[in-house]
């Protein structure tokens, strides 16, 4: 008798340990009996009916990650590979959807093998609409593409799409070869265009530079020939002025003005010997030629003399 009550206390213990189940935080617990879904239960400590109330699986409600890799082919035949990182996880925490999760597929292999071949079939047929030298501006619209046609299949699996990384997007070594040389081209290009450029400005500024120059300096000679020739006829005022008081002075004293003439004469021969610098002058020494010039001479101080008194009377 007393084994019996052993027996069934064990048994008792055994069974009321069996009634509970702990299920951790980040997951969903799918009850089933005999094999058909009855009930979740959620994080924590929860009971259960032991031996019919069976634990299907244990759902994670938490972010989940893989990296995919693949190939794709553009409209003009070109190879690109992806690298991709796809961020899912289940949509809400409903029963219905928990459901959905837990029978969908057959294990979790299945799931993410027909999760990537989706997104890698969207992925495909948006690339065999462009054109290769597009493909690496798209990099936005791609994903953009992809999550617009997973949102109705993946909510229909129980799961959203949180975010698809496109890490990396290569051609084939052949094709990237040629762009590199399309690129080392086009900077050839552009540095010579630039060079030219600069060397366009550089010439346009000198020319400008020069224009400005000969400008200053024909205003420079102008100016100094204004001044050489003001010079000149102060020279010219100051010799009439002083000839005419010298031909007063002598007119004063009873002298014959002609002397002055003749004064001025040998002074400028004298200067022409002392400053001529090694230079030939020819005189004509003859006494007509005296006369003539002291009759030139004596003409010019007369006709300074009629303006200085012209002068005076204005």
């Amino acid at each position: 008798m007393e084994i019996v009550i052993i027996i069934l206390a064990v048994v008792g213990l055994v069974v009321l340990l069996a009634s509970f189940v702990t299920i951790k935080q980040g997951s969903i617990g799918v009850v089933t009996v005999f094999g058909k879904f009855q009930r979740i239960l959620r994080p924590g400590l929860n009971m259960r009916i032991p031996f019919i109330e069976m634990i299907f699986s244990r759902v994670s409600i938490q972010n989940r990650s893989v990296e995919l890799e693949f190939q794709a082919t553009t409209m003009d035949q070109a190879n690109v590979n992806f690298k991709a990182m796809l961020l899912f996880s289940v949509l809400d925490q409903a029963e219905e959807t928990i459901k959905n999760v837990a029978f969908k597929f057959l294990d979790e292999k299945s799931l993410m093998i027909a999760l990537s071949r989706t997104i890698e079939g969207s992925i495909r047929s948006f690339v065999a609409t462009k054109k290769q030298s597009e493909i690496l501006m798209l990099r936005t619209e791609i994903v953009h593409e992809v999550k617009q046609q997973l949102d109705n299949t993946l909510e229909g699996w129980g799961y959203h799409l949180i975010d698809l990384q496109l890490n990396d997007i290569a051609f084939d070594e052949t094709i990237m070869k040629s762009m590199a040389k399309v690129v080392a081209s086009n900077n050839l290009k552009a540095a010579a265009e630039n060079e030219g450029q600069a060397l366009l400005i550089t010439k346009t500024k000198s020319a400008e530079a020069e224009g400005n120059a000969i400008k200053i300096a024909a205003e420079a000679e102008k100016i100094a020939a204004q001044l050489r020739g003001q010079g000149v006829a102060l020279f010219r005022e100051e010799v009439a002025k002083g000839m005419a008081e010298a031909a007063k002075e002598m007119h004063s004293a009873n002298l014959d003005s002609s002397f002055i003439l003749f004064s001025m004469w040998t002074e400028a021969i004298r200067h022409f010997a002392e400053h001529g610098k090694g230079n030939t002058i020819f005189l004509d020494g003859s006494s007509d030629s005296m006369k003539r010039t002291m009759q030139e001479l004596m003409s010019i101080s007369k006709v300074s003399s009629i303006v200085n008194t012209d002068e005076q009377k204005a």
